[in-house]
Order: structure tokens, then sequence, then C-alpha cells
């Protein structure tokens, strides 16, 4: 189904539009989640109303979306298609990091944002698996560099246009460096391997991408920094991408919840099991909710080591309760969430990738213990 283009204005209600939109898409995303296939479709939905627009300053065409509100767009979004929302997430938090940075640090952002803003663009980022240490090669050539590199959990990849991605050049005075450079997915040497045949997220597309000799001119590179230390880009990058990704996951788990509150039998309501499972659902449920409202009021703060920490420990408590929210519903539905028809096992396998982004467990844990003890976070 194609949508008819919305004439927009920054004052679009986006959580609103996610939640008209949202049961659509999802009905298309059951369907696709069974055959493997990417949700194109929805995409094009999304872009025909111009939510890959949504974090675009006004000024450069866009819906002039704040975080919250962005993060609110997704959560509802979530509630319905959440292979759909995870990879809109990936998308728009690359846009609100790009905005936030023009924005607030007066960074050269403003030709990426008006081509997101005219054409809205999409933006495959590969940070999330690359992180501080990035991966792959960038060997030195005459007017460049020439990269080879492996790309995973490259959401949203079959729509995609432009690839936010980085490489690890071997600097002979400065150490291992990684370098930050976008590139097109249709430039000679990437390549993309269909890998995505995963337990959830199925309609995500996140395929792998090969870069085989590609060449970047010196000109595109955007940024360097040492390799596996907290580069100052990275606290913002922490400060907007996770309160945009877990909300995806949160709006997953009150899926899950509503769901199996509706399965359970009217007669059943008044058993005092029944109704201490319902209350661990929801209390798991408040818990996952209180922390991504305290990431998403994080987004107003000034970047730094504090706010990282804050919500990296943010993300850490959200993701796990998502599960457990999950684990619980299928607990309370009892027989019948074990059914596909239900729905609720396409939940419950895709809120499993929560597990899978920065910062998993153990470096949330060694991050925040060595703030705790005053050791200096690069170790």
């Amino acid at each position: 189904m194609s949508a008819t283009i919305a004439q927009l204005t920054p004052r679009t209600d986006w959580a609103d539009l996610a939640g008209r939109l949202g049961p659509g898409l999802g009905a298309r995303e059951a369907l696709l989640d069974m055959e493997d296939r990417f949700a194109a479709e929805n995409v094009a939905e999304l872009k025909a109303h111009r939510v890959y627009a949504a974090g675009v300053p006004v000024e450069f065409g866009g819906g002039g979306a704040t975080i919250p509100e962005l993060a609110a767009m997704l959560r509802g979004l979530a509630r319905h298609s959440p292979a759909t929302a995870l990879a809109l997430a990936m998308h728009t938090h690359n846009v609100a990091t790009a905005a936030w940075r023009w924005r607030h640090r007066n960074a050269p952002m403003e030709g990426l944002l008006r081509r997101v803003g005219a054409e809205q663009a999409i933006l495959i980022s590969t940070g999330g698996n690359d992180w501080l240490h990035s991966g792959g090669t960038a060997t030195a050539v005459d007017g460049g560099f020439r990269i080879n590199a492996r790309k995973v959990f490259a959401s949203g990849q079959p729509a995609g246009d432009l690839i936010n991605t980085s490489a690890v050049l071997n600097d002979p005075d400065q150490g291992p460096t990684v370098l930050h450079f976008i590139v097109p997915v249709t430039a000679p040497g990437v390549r993309i391997v269909e890998t995505w045949k995963t337990l959830g997220m199925r309609a995500s597309g996140s395929n792998d991408i090969l870069f085989e000799e590609l060449f970047i001119p010196e000109s595109m590179i955007a940024g360097r920094r040492p390799r596996g230390v907290w580069h100052p880009l990275f606290h913002i990058i922490t400060m907007v991408a996770f309160p945009l990704v877990y909300a995806v996951y949160v709006g997953v788990a009150e899926a899950a919840r509503d769901l199996a509150v509706s399965l359970v039998p009217q007669a059943a309501r008044c058993e005092p099991m029944v109704q201490t499972a319902a209350g661990m659902l929801d209390t798991s449920l408040a818990t996952a909710r209180m922390a991504l409202a305290d990431m998403v009021a994080a987004t107003t703060e000034e970047p730094g080591e504090a706010l990282t920490n804050r919500i990296c420990t943010g993300r850490q408590i959200a993701g796990t309760a998502a599960i457990r929210t999950v684990e619980l519903a299928m607990e309370l539905a009892g027989g019948r969430g074990f059914f596909r028809t239900t729905g609720l096992e396409r939940l419950f396998r895709d809120i499993q990738a929560a597990r899978y982004h920065p910062l998993r467990t153990a470096d949330q844990q060694l991050l925040a213990g060595r703030l705790a003890l005053g050791i200096p976070i690069d170790g």
C-alpha cells in the first residue's frame, strides 16, 4: 500500500502518526517475519509521510522533531512493527546526532541534513558493532585511503543510501587511528552480503556490508580519533542514540504486556497466582519505562563522562527489564502465548535483540565501576 504524501509541518505529532500508521505496518511485518523479508513497503509508507526527515531541523527542510519526540514516535511504532521501528531508529539516531552537533557544536552537518531533508536519504550505521574500536583496515594511498572491512548489523541496509562507518589506520606517528566517513551504498568497492536470517527483528534487513579495496578520498574523511578511547564525539552519540534505540525495545515490551493481559481468560483473572503474575509483569515494565524516561530526560544535558555513565546505565536497566517483561508476558499468557498466531512469540523473539547493542553488560559495568572509583574511563 502506498500512502499519499502528507503536507507536514514542524508541529506534526510524530507519536500520533506512528500510532495511526502502526497497525497497518505491523500486519505487513508479521508476514515478512515468516518469510525473512525486509520491510521495504513499510519504509516506503513511512517515507511518504516524511518520517525519515522527522529529525532534520526545519532550516534544512525537515520535521524539526526533538529527541523526546523521536523517542515517542519510535516507541509507538515498535508496539506494532518492531523491526521496522528498529531500522528507522538506526537512521534516526544518525540524523539526530548530526542535528545536535550542528545546533550545539556548529559542526559542518548542513550538507548531510539538507540531503536527508530534501531526499529522505536513508543513513545506514555500522557504529553499534564497531563502537570505540571500529573494525577493518584503512591503508594510505595517493589522495586518500583503501578500505577493507566487513561490517555487520547494518540495519535497514536494503533501503539505504549512505553508510556512516569507519575503519582503522595504523598511523606511524599517532598509532591506531579510527577514520570516520560516509560512503554511498552504490560506491565501487561496496558489496552487500545477505546474511540476515535471525531469531528476531527479521524484517530489519540488517545485512553485512563488505568494503573491498574501497577508495575514500582524503576530503571525505569526516573525523579521526584514537582507537579504543572515549572521544568526545562518542559521548554525544551515546546521549542521542541509546534513548532512541531503546525506545524501540520499551515499545515491544509494552505491546507484549498488553497482548498477554488480553489473553488471560476472564475466569482466571480472579486467581491470586494470575494476579501476582500480572503484577510482576507491570512492575518489570515500569522499570523499563522509568529507565527510558531518565535516558530521554538526560538528552537536554551536556554530554560527557558522567552523562554517558547515566545513559549507559539506563540502557542496561531498560534493556534487561524489557526482556524480562516479555518473558513475564509469555508466562502470564500461558500456552496461548506459545502459538505464533497470537503474535506474542514474535515479540519474544524480537526483544532478544536488545542484548546486542553497546554497551553490553560487562562494558557498562566496567565504565560505571571506573567512574565510581575515580579511575579514568579509558583504563
